[in-house]
């Protein structure tokens, strides 16, 4: 089908040239942990052979083989462990939103209104660079959820907003920041980390770290906060 061709091994991916993505992910791996503790061994083997696979050709032109040949299995082994290739798809989206809204309430809150979004911002894009094939999973994947599963993963994005918009709303308050609309200001901070994983490689010249505060710093100035002392 027009748009949905592919070719093996470093072929073209013509839908995510579309969106300029690169389809050379580089190194990154999901860890066995990620998926939780409760999610038995081969469904993980499963979940991340599908992480790569919608990450490069996208979730409609991914097949069940296509998934379950990375681990060994035949196609319709893959609905033993889940009812669907959008439960699939659901999981991912669902467990690599969690992990990220961990990462972004992890930072302490020390009342300066200017470290604190410097520190939120610095979690939320080095998450998503460690982890940029999951997250490029759950920025563009996510119109192929069924509207439960997508409500869901909805009312996680919502409260990554609540928590920048909260920071951005103390720090205006408090005089430390400058903004003329608090609304899309958080939309524009948020869209930092969003936006890497295009084209971010764990192998490139910046880490996760040095990128998440380099992206801090620009958030930063984006708001008029006074770069912290020493």
């Amino acid at each position: 089908m027009p748009g949905k061709e592919r070719r093996r091994g470093g072929g073209r991916y013509p839908a995510a040239a579309a969106m300029g993505l690169t389809t050379n992910l580089g190194p990154e791996t999901v860890p066995d942990a990620f998926w939780g503790e409760h999610t038995s061994p081969v469904s993980r083997a499963l979940l991340s052979s599908a992480v790569q696979c919608f990450a490069r050709t996208g979730f409609h032109a991914t097949t069940t083989r296509d998934i379950t040949a990375v681990v060994g299995l035949s196609p319709g082994s893959l609905y033993v462990h889940f009812p669907s290739k959008e439960a699939v798809l659901f999981q991912i989206a669902r467990t690599g939103h969690e992990r990220a809204l961990e990462a972004l309430t992890s930072p302490p809150d020390d009342g300066d209104a200017g470290l604190r979004i410097r520190r939120l911002v610095a979690a939320h894009v080095s998450w998503h660079a460690r982890h940029h094939t999951v997250a490029r999973v759950c920025q563009y994947e996510l119109a192929a959820l069924e509207p439960d599963h997508f409500a869901e993963v909805l009312a996680l994005r919502q409260r990554f907003s609540a928590v920048v918009h909260t920071a951005v709303e103390r720090g205006v308050r408090d005089g430390v920041f400058d903004v003329p609309d608090v609304d899309r200001t958080v939309r524009a901070i948020l869209s930092l980390g969003v936006d890497l994983v295009r084209w971010y490689r764990l192998d490139g010249a910046d880490s996760p770290e040095t990128l998440g505060e380099s992206y801090a710093e620009l958030a930063a100035r984006m708001l008029g906060a006074a770069s912290p002392a020493g």
